[in-house]
């Protein structure tokens, strides 16, 4: 018994010193082949880089690991630089790419390297490249193509066929990478980006993979993650927040969530930190979504061509303060949307825009009432097509059209086509629509605040209206079908604000001014023909719902309001802040004589 225990504790132990020496043999050959190879391997991936991206870049490490046994490398700090003058060389071929790259990082993990396949076989494989927490700059050139760019440059793999049959990478990764788009010509960055993640799914270039449809630029999919966004605006007056930006070349899909745009000061705070006018925007999006992506296009030329684009569920609001002056030689025409689509820095066509659940809150304030006056829109809907500046899309078709549906002050629904006119030089575009049965003593909080004026009753059958404008004016018809109408005149209070009902010009306006319904009894429908200048101070918001209220106020017979030049309306406003000024001094003088006669 003893001597079998003791010939099993032999075997054992020889068995153990065989395993040694072959782990010492392995070892020991791996540390040889390693450090061997590694000048090898060293001039290999720089020549490699250099020579396959056709001298345009190139690559340095301070150090490469090389571990045979488990197949990895580790490289550290890794630079990748392009060469501007080779750059500028292929520009002047039309064959430079509309990208360059910038790129350091720590380090670069390579991991189950087939060396011996890529030293016989001339073909190299490997599970992953991991690149974390690199410094990417991608910097953006406007370049003219050579139409036979392709057949004269040849396809990656022709590019590498001469020293390599193939390259297939299972998966690369970046991981928190922080990512700066810069404008070529001016340096000037475009976008900074921090925290994303990209991977890249199934790389292989060989003879075949060129040709492969289902493939981009050689991979399955190239998917990447944007999350915990946070910046602050240039002029330091928001703070723009974004949950989470993914996308996936496969899908065809960019999706954005959790976007807003803070504001960091109250309404009136925000507008008085500035000398002259300005909107104050508070938006919030819950999500925005882009499908049929043609990432090619994005990639090689910077232009954006999707299928859609969903937006919603949403909320804006949008604060005006008509106490401060318009910007000299500013119109706010250049924020018209059709405008505002010529100044974007990337062509873009977009076939559709689908607009759900959106609010909109549209306050101005009256510094005569000192009060704030607001429109609601509940629930906007509806879609978009044909959203683009891009000039050959524009040959084809020069018109986009918005068909759009909204709750109006929480209770009636507004039903609205708008054509806008992408091409034409004044901006034109033309809307028209309805609006279903209300209360007319909902639009109080707006009215009352804007205009002096409170509506005591009245019951709105119906508004249609068409109505062609532009960066000049606008002209149409308005049809306002109401019943029972009495008004309140009110009077400004005496530090401002809104005082007490003008009982007698009440009285004569609903007795003889106001037409307190339409159509009168045994009378036809009364019309009116909305005709009206712009100022430049107005916003396209403003230009539409003032052809609309114009329209309702000449049929109930109050006329139309005259339009006042920007410099109009702030003397208006420096004589009503004087007369208050005045009041009050002359108050003052009178209390302080009560107290003398009093003494």
């Amino acid at each position: 018994m003893a001597t079998k225990k003791y010939g099993k504790y032999k075997l054992l132990k020889w068995l153990g010193g065989v395993v040694a020496v072959l782990i010492l043999v392995v070892g020991s050959a791996a540390l040889y082949f390693s450090a061997k190879w590694k000048p090898l391997l060293t001039e290999k991936i720089k020549d490699g880089v250099y020579k396959g991206s056709q001298k345009l870049y190139r690559i340095d490490f301070r150090d490469i690991r090389l571990n045979l046994i488990t197949g990895s490398a580790v490289l550290d700090s890794v630079t990748l630089t392009p060469d501007t003058t080779v750059f500028n060389q292929l520009k002047e071929l039309k064959l430079a790419p509309t990208n360059l790259f910038q790129i350091k990082l720590a380090r670069l993990q390579l991991s189950r390297i087939g060396v011996l396949t890529a030293y016989f076989k001339k073909r190299i494989t490997m599970n992953s490249i991991i690149m974390e927490q690199p410094s990417i700059n991608v910097i953006h050139y406007k370049v003219v193509k050579k139409t036979d760019t392709v057949a004269y440059k040849g396809s990656l793999y022709d590019q590498i066929s001469k020293s390599l049959k193939s390259i297939h990478v299972k998966t690369i990764k970046i991981i928190d990478a922080d990512f700066d788009y810069i404008n070529g010509a001016t340096s000037k960055p475009l976008n900074s980006i921090k925290h994303l993640n990209i991977n890249v799914n199934d790389l292989l270039v060989d003879s075949l993979s060129q040709f492969d449809t289902t493939r981009f630029y050689y991979t399955k999919d190239i998917n990447f993650e944007l999350t915990g966004y946070r910046s602050t605006g240039k002029d330091k007056m928001y703070t723009i927040k974004i949950d989470t930006v993914a996308g996936s070349v496969k899908n065809k899909a960019i999706r954005i969530k959790g976007l807003q745009m803070i504001p960091l000061y109250p309404d009136l705070t925000f507008t008085r930190k500035y000398k002259y006018g300005k909107d104050r925007c508070d938006l919030t999006f819950n999500e925005i979504a882009f499908n049929g992506v043609d990432f090619t296009k994005l990639s090689s030329e910077g232009n954006l061509y999707a299928r859609s684009l969903s937006i919603g569920p949403a909320k804006a609001g949008i604060f005006v303060n008509r106490e401060l002056p318009a910007p000299p030689n500013f119109d706010k025409a250049r924020n018209f949307p059709h405008i505002a689509l010529k100044r974007l820095p990337i062509e873009t066509i977009i076939d559709s825009v689908k607009l759900s659940n959106i609010d909109v809150a549209y306050t101005e304030y009256n510094p005569i009432t000192q009060k704030r006056g607001t429109v609601y829109f509940q629930n906007l809907s509806g879609n978009i097509l044909n959203l683009t500046n891009d000039s050959l899309q524009l040959v084809k078709s020069n018109h986009a059209i918005a068909k759009l549906t909204a709750l109006v002050m929480k209770t009636s629904r507004i039903n609205i086509t708008i054509n806008f006119n992408l091409t034409d030089k004044n901006a034109a575009f033309s809307y028209k629509g309805n609006v279903g049965p209300m209360d007319m003593v909902v639009l109080n909080p707006m009215v009352k605040n804007m205009g002096l004026v409170e509506i005591e009753s009245g019951q709105m059958q119906g508004t249609d209206f068409d109505i062609q404008a532009n960066v000049k004016g606008a002209s149409g018809v308005v049809h306002f079908y109401y019943k029972n109408l009495k008004i309140k005149l009110l009077k400004e209070g005496e530090n401002g604000g809104i005082g007490k009902k003008k009982g007698f010009l009440s009285f004569l306006a609903n007795s003889l001014l106001i037409e307190d319904a339409n159509p009168s009894k045994g009378a036809a429908p009364r019309k009116a023909r909305v005709v009206f200048e712009r100022t430049p101070a107005a916003s396209f918001f403003n230009l539409l719902w003032k052809g609309i209220f114009i329209g309702m106020r000449e049929t109930v017979g109050l006329g139309s309001v005259p339009v006042k030049t920007p410099e109009e309306a702030m003397e208006k406003i420096k004589d009503k802040k004087q007369e208050r000024r005045e009041k009050r001094e002359a108050r003052r003088k009178e209390r302080t004589e009560r107290k003398k006669a009093d003494l």
